[in-house]
């Protein structure tokens, strides 16, 4: 009898425990009903409510309140992500503004982003054709070749403004390599996401680089990092030096992060071209945020959209940073000097692949400059048939896509 009184227990509490399990299913679909219905008529004009629709709205109040606070945010995010340029007037009186700028600091720090890149063919993140932004409207991203682009009218500005000790240090998010090829030397740069161009090994101490005319990542990916080529020196795997999302540097080279720190450390002035700042913002050490705000550096800012840092600068351009580069090399009397492919560093820097390596890879290399032999790097006929999307920048793009959530 005690055993059958247990038994009629158990059905008894999981015929409970089922029923309510379908009364919240009904719950919840109800509710998701509602909530369509209600956004249908929060869509229409006043005018154009019916009595009954009224009376829906009155009733679902709080639905209606959380409705419009979805559509602020949509709205606030709408306009951060909107491109804004400077009237020509305005952008020539700003532009004189951070040349008596870069004049009167003693130690200025230049912060780059995507946004200095897009005049070589690459790819923004955060703009209206941007690689996040084209994930999140469920577009597909199309493929660039890397090893196509070269040093833009902004890199070598900023290499010739450090030539003139105006610049002093750099730091960059890009893995295009760009800097390092418009000749700004590898001491004045600091890397903080890597280089496409360069793999190293770590089982070496200190870790041997080598320099390639060839994107490395093509193997690698979030959390795999081998090349499948080998140290000549020890016999272990190379690795690529990219930071991916979600991922923390570790590397000395080129990710220089003891000398980025030390030059936020130093700096009275930083200027910000082409970054949304959205990454960088998280880096606290290099806003000097254990010092009192009016003992900062003074910040201003070169882009198109908003970013996370505009109250805080002391000027922010909205403008193109070829643009604002050149009037601001007009207002600093400085003649740009253009890319010259015969002095590209990265031709005497590179490490010649091992016959045996010569199928490791199948990415289109650097072309060297007319009358400079190629270094070894591959065969032509594998590197010409080469899928032309960087293995970091493809990797990345998977990244971004965002699953939405069900409405509650």
């Amino acid at each position: 009898m005690e055993g059958t009184a247990r038994d009629c227990g158990r059905v008894s509490s999981r015929t409970e425990r089922k029923a309510q399990e379908r009364a919240k299913i009904l719950q919840q679909e109800k509710q998701r009903k509602t909530f369509k219905l209600v956004s249908q008529i929060l869509k229409k004009s006043e005018s154009e409510r019916t009595e009954e629709e009224l009376a829906t709205l009155q009733q679902c109040e709080k639905m209606v309140q959380e409705l419009r606070l979805r559509q602020i945010r949509r709205d606030a995010l709408k306009r951060k992500q909107e491109e804004v340029l400077d009237g020509p007037d305005e952008l020539q009186r700003k532009v004189k503004e951070l040349a008596a700028a870069v004049r009167a600091a003693t130690y200025l720090v230049v912060y780059t982003g995507a946004g200095i890149s897009t005049a070589a063919s690459i790819p923004d993140y955060r703009g209206p054709n941007g690689v996040w932004t084209l994930l999140q409207k469920g577009r597909s991203v199309s493929a660039s070749d890397l090893s196509e682009a070269e040093p833009t009218l902004t890199h070598m500005c900023i290499g010739k403004l450090h030539e003139e000790k105006l610049v002093q240090h750099v730091v960059s998010q890009n893995c295009d390599g760009l800097h390092l090829r418009s000749g700004l030397p590898r001491q004045a740069l600091s890397e903080l996401h890597g280089n496409m161009y360069i793999e190293v090994c770590t089982a070496c101490s200190p870790p041997e680089e080598c320099v390639r005319l060839f994107d490395v990542t093509e193997q690698t990916g979030l959390h795999r990092h081998g090349t499948g080529r080998h140290c000549s020196r020890c016999g272990a795997e190379l690795r690529d030096t990219i930071v991916h999302f979600g991922e923390r540097g570790t590397l000395d080279q080129p990710l220089n992060w003891k000398g980025a720190a030390e030059a936020a450390a130093k700096a009275d002035a930083i200027l910000c071209l082409g970054s949304s700042l959205k990454v960088l913002k998280k880096y606290a050490c290099l806003w000097c945020m254990n010092r009192t705000p009016n003992k900062r550096p003074k910040l201003y800012i070169v882009n198109l959209q908003w970013t996370p840092k505009d109250d805080l600068a002391a000027l922010k351009i909205h403008g193109k940073c070829d643009d604002v580069m050149k009037l601001l090399m007009e207002e600093l009397d400085i003649q740009i000097p253009e890319y010259d492919k015969s002095k590209d560093p990265i031709f005497s820097l590179a490490t010649p692949l091992r016959p045996e390596e010569a199928d490791s890879h199948h990415r289109k290399l650097i072309a060297p400059p007319s009358g400079r032999p190629a270094i070894f790097q591959g065969s032509a006929e594998e590197c010409g048939r080469a899928p032309v999307q960087g293995g970091w920048f493809g990797r990345g793009c998977s990244k971004g896509r965002k699953k939405k959530k069900p409405l509650s």
